[in-house]
């Protein structure tokens, strides 16, 4: 690793760490030469992630869109985004070890994470993705399911 001050190529880890969510490695380092201290990250590499919508269609997993329909649902309710970030990090934290997953997976374990996170953020969500049409939708889907 090379010291951010001198560009000497010979550094030393004083310190490491693991993060919160275990995905990444923060070193305290020093450099040999102008011992200069300074801190790296090491971030675990994921395979890129494939999603099959319907029909058999296949694309590459977009964070940025899982993060927009969470969004959506959580709409005037009093939940962070650091809060939201780091549901989308454990649910990518979950799917990491596979190489494609389908929609309908990635939305139920978006639905469980958000129903214990919040109850009405669920039911929006959960009013999308199955199509609810009128009250009653509603009405069923709050009747069958069990809230805290």
């Amino acid at each position: 690793m090379y010291c951010i001050n001198c560009w000497h190529d010979n550094t030393r880890v004083i310190d490491s760490r693991t993060s919160e969510d275990w995905k990444a490695i923060r070193r305290r380092r020093e450099c040999e030469n102008c011992h200069n201290r300074f801190t790296t990250f090491e971030k675990i590499e994921t395979t890129d992630l494939i999603v099959e919508k319907s029909w058999n269609r296949k694309q590459r997993y977009d964070r940025d869109k899982l993060e927009d329909s969470i969004l959506k649902a959580i709409n005037k309710r009093n939940i962070s985004i650091s809060t939201i970030n780091d549901l989308i990090r454990k649910l990518e934290f979950k799917w990491w070890t596979i190489n494609e997953i389908t929609s309908k997976e990635i939305w139920k374990d978006v639905l469980e994470a958000l129903h214990s996170l919040d109850e009405v953020a669920y039911i929006r969500y959960a009013s999308v993705h199955l199509n609810f049409e009128n009250a009653n939708d509603f009405i069923n889907f709050i009747n069958n399911k069990k809230f805290n």
